[in-house]
């Protein structure tokens, strides 16, 4: 008897000396197969365009494929439950934003994840200013007459969004409470096809970020009548800001960042967090992401701490200013 548990303890000894072991060695090889990553919106978004951008880059620095994998719905959270029930084996990650990872809170009384609870952070990869857009054949010529317009035509004009609780709505959202008008909301299954309905002049207007509109502006086929932030953007330096052309109250950046199942391995956390570091400090990577508006985070803004911070904040920031829209 005493021999036996003398043999179970050596094995369990053992047993626990190998898992040391192991645990180590994965962490080392992570990756062997390749990563989907998902985006929580229709291709060619701005989120779309930014996951695509990092991911190619961390991609090499992580020898494995990063397959990019959109799914749309319910302004991203239909894709961002999915990721937070999958495997934590650092697999499966997602490209999340300011809706989705912020905004949801409020505007989902039921939603079946929590952004703080459910996910490791891994690094905050791009900021993205809004801009106040509209079809190119719109009546005001600027801001001050967009707002007169608005106001004086407030249930008869809409507003094109990437579905509730997504960047366009919530900064949209934003703009009403302000503006005091509650107009009709024309919801996409992404802000690449709310764009092409804008292109088309099927839709009045949106609140958009900037990655998805520089392209759009310069062409012609949109108008931008000012950008959310303090000062202009290099990108678009005949935009104004909301400030400059008489809404000054009108302020708002979304961001886009890189998020895992909860329970995910420190040592793979460390490894993505590195990669993506990595990315934002490539002069291509960084070229590109300039080219469309973003704004590139420092390293202090790239840790895992400081993205779980921002998320913390982006909650306690959009809650007052959205549950009144529930």
């Amino acid at each position: 008897m005493t021999f036996i548990r003398a043999l179970t303890g050596a094995c369990a000894a053992a047993l626990a000396s190998l898992c040391a072991f192991v645990a180590p060695a994965d962490a080392q090889t992570y990756p062997t197969r390749s990563i989907t990553m998902i985006v929580p919106f229709a291709a060619g978004g701005p989120t779309d365009v930014v996951a695509r951008i990092v991911t190619g880059h961390m991609a090499q620095t992580l020898g494995q494929s990063i397959i990019i994998e959109n799914v749309v719905g319910a302004g991203g959270t239909t894709a961002t439950t999915r990721a937070a029930r999958a495997a934590n084996d650092g697999y499966t990650l997602i490209t999340g934003h300011m809706g989705t990872h912020a905004a949801s809170v409020p505007l989902y009384p039921k939603l079946a994840y929590h952004p703080e609870k459910d996910f490791e952070p891994i690094a905050l990869l791009a900021g993205t200013p809004i801009l106040i857009l509209a079809r190119k054949d719109y009546p005001p010529k600027d801001l001050k007459e967009f707002v007169a317009y608005v106001k004086a035509n407030a249930e008869k004009v809409n507003a094109a969004h990437a579905g509730v609780g997504s960047v366009s709505h919530v900064s949209c959202e934003l703009l009403h409470s302000i503006l005091d008008i509650k107009p009709v909301g024309v919801p996409f299954n992404g802000t690449g096809p709310a764009m092409n309905a804008l292109v088309a002049g099927q839709v009045d207007y949106m609140c958009d970020q900037i990655v998805n509109a520089v392209p759009q502006i310069n062409a012609g086929t949109i108008k931008a009548y000012a950008i959310a932030t303090p000062e202009r953007n290099p990108s678009l330096p005949n935009v104004p800001t909301t400030a400059e052309a008489g809404l000054p109250k009108f302020q708002a950046q979304a961001w886009n960042a890189m998020f895992a199942p909860k329970g995910t391995s420190p040592a793979i956390l460390a490894s993505l967090n590195a990669a993506a570091s990595k990315a934002l400090d490539d002069e291509t990577v960084k070229k590109r992401l300039l080219e469309l508006g973003s704004v590139i985070p420092g390293p202090a803004e790239r840790t895992p701490e400081a993205l779980a911070t921002l998320v913390k904040n982006e909650i306690a920031k959009w809650t007052p200013v959205l549950k009144p829209a529930t």
